[in-house]
């Protein structure tokens, strides 16, 4: 039985191509579009590139410190008062 086509490594490294190809198009389209910004920081290339990137790591980092601050002990819902 032959894997599933997503799972094979020539798969995937075209579709890490692929990402990576459409990323790098989109960067280089800023050169050929006039954007109008309203704050001196957009105008540095790629601006929005880093901005979202950075926003999205921060937005793990912020996740991660949620998940420790919120845990609970592996037996919280446990019935204390029950025989078991």
């Amino acid at each position: 039985m032959t894997p599933h086509w997503l799972v094979r490594p020539r798969t995937i490294r075209l579709l890490w191509t692929g990402f990576a190809a459409v990323l790098v198009a989109t960067l280089l389209a800023q050169l050929a579009v006039t954007s109008h910004p309203h704050f001196p920081v957009e105008r540095v290339f790629g601006f929005y590139a880093w901005f979202g990137f950075l926003a999205c790591a921060a937005m793990i980092v912020i996740a991660k410190a949620l998940g420790v601050v919120l845990k609970r002990r592996d037996d919280y819902y446990r019935d204390e008062d029950a025989d078991g």
